[in-house]
C-alpha cells in the first residue's frame, strides 16, 4: 500500500464501513495510528543551522539523499508541521539516521 520509504510503510491497516448521503455503504481502508519514536531515540548524524531560504526537502536530500524523508527530521525534532523546522533562521535541527 505504501512505498518502503514511507513513514506509514510498516503500519497496520484496517477498514471501516461508511454510509453515503444516499444511504449506500462503502468500505474505506485506513492506516492505524503511528506512534512517533521518543525524541533522542535516533542516532543524530549532524546538526544543521537553518538559514534564510532553507527548505526541508532540500535539507533532507542533502543529508539523507531523499527529499521525501523529511518526516524523519520532523520526528527527531518533535515537530508536526515540516515548515516549522525552517521558518526561524538560526534554529538548529537534528538530522538523524532512519530507525530500523
Amino acid at each position: 500500500m505504501f512505498d518502503s520509504t514511507s513513514r506509514y510503510y510498516n503500519l497496520n491497516t484496517s477498514t471501516i464501513n461508511l454510509t453515503n448521503s444516499d444511504g449506500t455503504t462503502r468500505t474505506a481502508p485506513y492506516v492505524q495510528r503511528r506512534i512517533i519514536p521518543p525524541v533522542g531515540s535516533a542516532l543524530t548524524v549532524i546538526e544543521h543551522t537553518i538559514t534564510e531560504g532553507d527548505r526541508i526537502d532540500n535539507i533532507t536530500a542533502r543529508y539523507l539523499g531523499d527529499p521525501t524523508a523529511y518526516w524523519l527530521i520532523c520526528d527527531a525534532n518533535n515537530v508536526m508541521h515540516p515548515n516549522d523546522l525552517t521558518d526561524s533562521p538560526g534554529r538548529v535541527i537534528k538530522i538523524v539516521l532512519p530507525q530500523i
